[in-house]
């Protein structure tokens, strides 16, 4: 365990739980990174995780990452995750659901979960038979079109910061990924009549992307070099890197993906090359505000809509402090983050 601590200690983390039940197998890992704004909320994910290390490395890197995201989104909660080890298509049934639940229930109210890769709504309602403590279950609705709104609204808002006006349409957007948010945010943009290519590992993904919304396909090692206006990473992190950086042919960096920077530097990089970056938890938080507006019973569409349009007013605030401060827009997203953390906590 004295491994873990150094790896909590010095960026704040509050508890990590690691559960075995034998008899459905289960294997799971919950951290808790910071409460001092609310209970910690975020999903779970089931994933075949190489090594138990590795399990754990992810379950921390997304816990801290969701409390920044909740703090820049004005939000009266904590950051937290958990990870299922195991191959969703394979191991994942109801016994091992419910036995999950259970290791959420044990933690009080401290750990909300929800939805994220390899966990559906279906599979929160058998979560739900053993904890009361979650939210994106199959009658609540699917996140993903909110955080496609919000991250729609803030490429608006990114629009406005280069090229001085709103509208998206004529802009060139290469989205990579097409799955629940990538698909839902080609849809608004086909909308806004902007031109979309479009990339996916699943061909059937890009054929209806293709007929749907007269898009351009790509193989997805090629997406990086497309000559665009706005490039959308909306699948996996870190593909923002050394290696990609100098094949980018765009003004703007801005979509769903979490942790889509590799690095520090690698925003570093982009800042120096003049290419405008979105903080990602920032712009892609709708889906976490449709989750919390459920959890405070606000159920109306348009009125979560409008609460998610106020990601456009934290774009731009982070954008001219950057301007100002001369720093990169992530540096300045974590900074405000913090400062509101930080509040919180010497309250």
């Amino acid at each position: 365990m004295a491994g873990y601590f150094t790896k909590m200690v010095p960026l704040g983390y509050e508890e990590l739980h690691l559960f075995h039940d034998p008899p459905s197998g289960l294997k799971a890992i919950i951290a808790i990174h910071n409460t001092a704004l609310g209970p910690a909320l975020g999903g779970t994910r089931m994933f075949n995780y190489p090594t138990e290390e590795a399990a754990v490395e992810d379950v921390l890197r997304l816990a801290r990452g969701m409390t920044y995201k909740a703090a820049a989104a004005d939000l009266g909660l904590g950051g937290g995750k958990a990870v299922i080890i195991g191959d969703p298509a394979r191991d994942k049934n109801e016994r091992l659901l419910r036995a999950y639940g259970r290791c959420v229930e044990k933690l009080g109210g401290r750990y909300i979960t929800s939805v994220d890769m390899g966990i559906d709504e279906k599979d929160l309602d058998c979560v739900r038979l053993e904890t009361e403590h979650l939210l994106g279950e199959s009658t609540a609705g699917n996140p993903s079109p909110y955080t496609a709104f919000g991250v729609w609204r803030g490429m608006k808002r990114c629009a406005t910061e280069v090229y001085g006006e709103p509208g998206l349409e004529g802009l060139t957007v290469a989205v990579q990924g097409l799955g629940g948010v990538g698909s839902a945010l080609c849809r608004h943009l086909a909308e806004e009549r902007a031109r979309l290519i479009v990339t996916d590992i699943d061909p059937e993904k890009v054929k209806r992307a293709v007929e749907l919304w007269g898009a351009a396909a790509v193989e997805p090692g090629e997406i990086y070099g497309q000559e665009c206006h706005i490039f959308a990473p909306c699948a996996a992190g870190a593909v923002i890197n050394p290696e990609t950086i100098p094949r980018l042919k765009c003004r703007i960096v801005a979509g769903s993906a979490n942790n889509m920077l590799l690095d520090e530097e690698s925003g570093a990089a982009l800042y120096r090359r003049g290419i405008l970056y979105a903080p990602d938890y920032v712009i892609n938080a709708g889906g976490l505000i449709f989750v919390d507006c459920c959890r405070l019973g606000i159920t109306d569409p348009e009125e979560i809509r409008g609460i998610i349009a106020r990601l456009d007013e934290r774009l731009q605030a982070i954008f001219r402090r950057s301007r100002e401060e001369k720093k990169p827009p992530e540096v300045i997203a974590d900074l405000i983050a913090e400062e509101r953390i930080y509040s919180a906590m010497k309250a």
